[in-house]
């Protein structure tokens, strides 16, 4: 027994979505009838005046009331619009439980009346793409599968009824197991095994005696005071907005590369037909490292060395150095393609050219012999 009486705070449910190659430098004053602005970052206590976050174009959607597992919610609702053709909408909404065991239910958020929250914002998103439809280059045809993340904040400090303060790490070795079947969306807590629960739990980061982050593929938990929740959401919503972005890019690289193949598999003369896909992989190789540099760019922030941990450790559980090494990988294999179509299509003109000179040649040499007759 930890002796922690009640657990407050809110649940922050983060979903990206790629919706086209990049966005338009236009302005974009309303959406869905609501103002955009910028998006602000309040200050941190840990923060020098250097500190550096990416802001976005953003707008504030009214809530949604909807009956959850454990009666009425107010879900509030946040949309961030990023100029690498991409949207992140985040939804909150407030819990207060006596055990953390009872969040594992809001997950993956189902009404009770039918329907689920992941509807919801596929149908919020659906409508923001087709209203942005005159700002997108290259929109896409229809959502994909979008990338999730779903982080628990508990705001309440770690005070047990008697006053006594426990620390957040002692906190954490008490609870690993509950931790763990709550980032796993696991019921099962009894029969959840030691080295799940050590391996769900293991990249966890704290700074002070009473805040904690625990950082897990699909969720998170953060404990902190609520003036400081913010900006952590903020750094695992840009981590996985990038993730979402390195997934759509691969696709694309993919499509791209399959149709090179199929270019230089051709015979004779229809390898000339290949003009469209040089003109593809010259243009993709540029917009690639440009859309690419963009994308660091959102992700890029300095003076806190506590944040930069964060997102080192989840950078790590997404894996976004393997899936930036994968599209590097996939660049120079269309850059090998495009060297080797560039040669083939020089090739066949130096034979083409050859051949119309000899022609030209054999026709000069009978129009000579016709003449001395």
């Amino acid at each position: 027994m930890t002796g922690i009486a009640r657990y407050t705070g809110q649940i922050a449910y983060l979903y990206a979505f790629d919706i086209a190659y990049e966005m338009a430098r236009t302005p974009i004053v309303t959406l869905c009838g609501a103002p955009v602005a910028q998006f602000q970052m309040g200050s941190n206590k840990r923060a020098p005046r250097q500190l550096f976050f990416y802001r976005p174009q953003m707008v504030r959607l009214p809530p949604l009331e909807r009956i959850g597992p454990d009666g009425p919610l107010r879900i509030e609702r946040q949309v961030k619009i990023f100029p690498v053709g991409a949207i992140s909408i985040s939804v909150r909404l407030a819990f207060d439980v006596s055990d953390i065991s009872e969040l594992v239910k809001y997950h993956d958020l189902r009404y009770v009346n039918g329907g689920s929250l992941h509807e919801d914002v596929l149908a919020t998103a659906e409508e923001i793409r087709r209203e942005l439809l005159p700002h997108l280059v290259r929109p896409t045809e229809k959502l994909s599968d979008e990338e999730a993340y779903t982080v628990f904040c508990i705001t309440s400090p770690l005070d047990s009824s008697d006053g006594n303060h426990l620390a957040s790490e002692d906190w954490l070795a008490l609870n690993r197991r509950p931790v763990a079947a709550l980032l796993t969306e696991e019921y099962d807590l009894a029969h959840l095994s030691d080295q799940e629960s050590e391996e769900n739990t293991t990249r966890y980061l704290s700074y002070y005696d009473h805040d904690l982050v625990v950082v897990d593929w699909d969720a998170a938990l953060i404990i902190d005071q609520p003036q400081y929740i913010e900006e952590m959401v903020y750094l695992m919503e840009l981590a996985n907005l990038q993730l979402a972005e390195l997934e759509a890019y691969d696709r694309i690289l993919d499509n791209v590369v399959d149709r090179a193949y199929r270019d230089l598999s051709l015979r004779g003369f229809a390898k000339l037909s290949g003009n469209k896909t040089l003109s593809e992989l010259r243009e993709i190789r540029v917009d690639l490292a440009r859309l690419s540099d963009e994308l660091q760019n959102i992700t890029k922030f300095f003076g806190d060395w506590h944040l930069a941990r964060i997102y080192q450790a989840l950078s790590a559980r997404f894996h976004l150095a393997e899936w930036h090494k994968s599209i590097d990988e996939k660049l120079k294999t269309l850059d090998d393609l495009y060297q080797l179509l560039q040669a083939d299509r020089n090739n066949r003109y130096m034979l083409v050219l050859e051949v119309t000179i000899v022609l030209l040649f054999i026709i000069d040499l009978v129009i000579l012999m016709r003449g001395g007759r």
